[in-house]
């Protein structure tokens, strides 16, 4: 092959490759949302979240969570979590949460969004944030994995970060319903089939392990549920009956069929918008 067939090869790989990602700019958000093809950080003007103070029934997750938060923002040691429980109790919440408050005290730490489709990039990520002069918060919501999904072998790059290490300015944060990340039938039907039982599934059910915390969130009891609309009620200033409030409450989550912090929320919304209040 002749040196111009060469060259008119060489320029259209170059053409097919995606532009590397420019610095961005941190300076210009608080939060970002991390894209692929081509990859980039999308900044977040206005993160969605509620104050910290709002979030009921789950004091004991949110200090320790804040405590360790509070570590890394002033750059010292501090551990990946794992917030992992019920529906609708507040684990998505409690980080941009926690976020928000100690963002107004610590101007460098941001906030980035990982999608779990987008895991495998996640090494291009981690490159790009190492030489940052920020402290990041990489969240991933509602992490889990199936059957056959290899997704779980890029998220050993944020939790071990292979001979590099994890970039000591991010600290991994993630939400889901299962503890340890996979369907327990997927786990029982490896551990049955396997010729090693205990090596079948060590690999999968240990990624839990390599978080160092583990923040369980259980469903609420009905005074905790009142307790997180009475709180809204508050901070937004919808003035209604005691006895009223309770009755339409408790009414609301009967025909949901659940308690949650979501749940008390949907209904306060209801409430507000009947009283004429906006959320913002």
């Amino acid at each position: 092959m002749d040196q111009d067939a060469l060259s008119r090869i060489a320029e259209a790989l170059e053409r097919m490759a995606p532009a590397p990602l420019a610095t961005p700019d941190f300076a210009a958000a608080s939060g970002f949302v991390w894209h692929v093809g081509p990859d980039r950080l999308e900044p977040v003007p206005q993160i969605n979240r509620v104050e910290l103070d709002l979030l009921v029934g789950i004091e004991r997750s949110r200090d320790t969570l804040l405590e360790n938060t509070r570590r890394f923002a002033a750059g010292h040691a501090a551990n990946n979590a794992l917030l992992w429980g019920a529906r609708g109790m507040g684990k998505s919440s409690l980080v941009k949460a926690i976020h928000g408050t100690l963002a107004s005290e610590f101007g460098d730490l941001k906030l980035v969004e990982l999608q779990r489709e987008d895991l495998p990039s996640v090494a291009r990520l981690l490159n790009h944030l190492r030489d940052a002069p920020h402290r990041f918060i990489l969240y991933c919501d509602d992490l889990s994995f199936s059957h056959d999904d290899q997704h779980y072998k890029s998220l050993k790059a944020v939790l071990d970060g292979g001979i590099e290490g994890r970039p000591e300015n991010v600290v991994f944060y993630a939400t889901s319903n299962r503890r340890h990340l996979m369907p327990r039938d997927m786990i029982e039907n490896e551990r049955s089939s396997a010729i090693n039982p205990s090596e079948a599934v060590e690999e999968k059910v240990s990624l839990s392990d390599r978080f160092g915390l583990w923040l369980g969130f259980h469903p609420c009891n009905q005074d905790a549920y009142l307790a997180m609309i009475d709180g809204y009620c508050a901070a937004y200033g919808v003035d209604v009956d005691p006895e009223t409030l309770r009755a339409e409450a408790i009414e609301w989550q009967a025909t949901r069929g659940a308690r949650s912090g979501r749940v008390a929320w949907q209904f306060f919304t209801d409430l507000a918008g009947r009283h004429g209040v906006t959320l913002r």
